[in-house]
């Protein structure tokens, strides 16, 4: 999701005496530091309306604004022989069983060869040749997306007719997607709808909030599949289907009822779950693309597939519900 500038930001007192740089860092965790040093040189940092250097020391209380993107030189995605689960192929599209740890395209990081490697597009461009262009030359075939830590079915583009007609499909609400995610505590409802609207938090930049207004709009409609009350605490096994594919929105919305997502640190998740004698942990989120449905780009089939949970969730499940 792009930026929305400018981004502004109130230097808290306690912050008094730090670098510019160093204030910013942090708080924009989805850029390197050397990133934010290039955007204060190319003065699109203001502090007070008033461009500083990245040695600046603040004195707490001053308005800081970012006005915009640091100029970086444009990368091309690389091909790279990554294994895939390839669940469907044709001329047209496939859809892949993408495993939690691998990011969709490429993103921020220190270098550019390190934003541009590992990715699933990385590994689409080896597999499969040819891709649809309309997403650009870094997000060739990428219709829609899943995060980083989210496993599951994920369709993408083979040429720019399919990917039109797909993104179509998307923006229409057309497609139907199932996950499983299993969360922390019990669910109050045994079935429910989440309609509220999202947007990106004003502070911690990689983060996404419901507590904003002027969000965009977001519905998720979720439906106990089974209550686990264990040693390691409770949880709640849930089916959720979302109409819309907001950034990280089923993270958000399951958080926003005070059940985080298993292994979601970033929405209040333990890093470890805790009962009375035990404690476990998932290097992961437990969310999980498990069905998608859609209509063929060219022929007007409809196309559904299924995903199993993969092992390392099975396993999970397993030792949380052991006596």
């Amino acid at each position: 999701m792009p930026e929305i500038f400018p981004i502004v930001i109130s230097v808290p007192p306690d912050d008094a005496g730090k670098r510019l740089d160093q204030f910013l860092v942090p708080r924009m965790e989805h850029i390197s530091r050397a990133r934010v040093q290039q955007l204060i040189s190319e003065e699109k940092v203001l502090v007070n309306d008033a461009a500083a250097k990245a040695s600046f020391k603040l004195r707490g209380g001053e308005t800081v604004k970012i006005l915009g993107d640091a100029e970086r030189t444009p990368l091309k995605a690389v091909a790279e022989d990554i294994p895939l689960d390839i669940v469907y192929e044709d001329d047209d599209l496939a859809v892949i069983n993408k495993p939690a740890g691998m990011m969709v395209h490429a993103g921020a990081g220190a270098t550019d060869d390190a934003r541009n490697r590992g990715t699933l597009v990385n590994a689409l461009l080896h597999h499969l040749k040819s891709l649809s262009n309309a997403g650009g030359e870094l997000r060739p075939g990428i219709v829609h997306r899943l995060d980083k830590e989210t496993s599951g079915l994920i369709v993408v583009a083979r040429n720019d007719e399919a990917h039109r007609k797909l993104s179509a499909q998307f923006a229409g609400r057309e497609v139907k997607k199932k996950y499983v995610a299993l969360v922390h505590g019990w669910a109050k409802k045994d079935s429910g709808t989440i309609a509220q609207s999202i947007s990106r938090d004003r502070v911690r930049r990689t983060r996404m909030t419901t507590r904003l207004e002027g969000g965009r709009v977001a519905v998720t409609h979720y439906r106990v599949v089974r209550r686990l009350d264990t040693k390691f605490g409770k949880f709640t096994l849930l089916d959720v289907k979302i109409d819309t594919g907001r950034t990280h929105q089923i993270r958000v919305h399951v958080a926003a009822m005070g059940n985080p997502v298993v292994g979601d640190t970033m929405y209040g998740a333990p890093r470890q779950a805790r009962g009375k004698s035990a404690a476990i942990s998932l290097p992961r989120n437990f969310l999980h693309s498990a069905e998608l449905e859609f209509r063929h780009p060219q022929t007007g089939e409809t196309i559904s597939l299924k995903s199993e949970l993969p092992e390392e969730l099975k396993e999970f499940l397993r030792n949380v519900e052991k006596d």
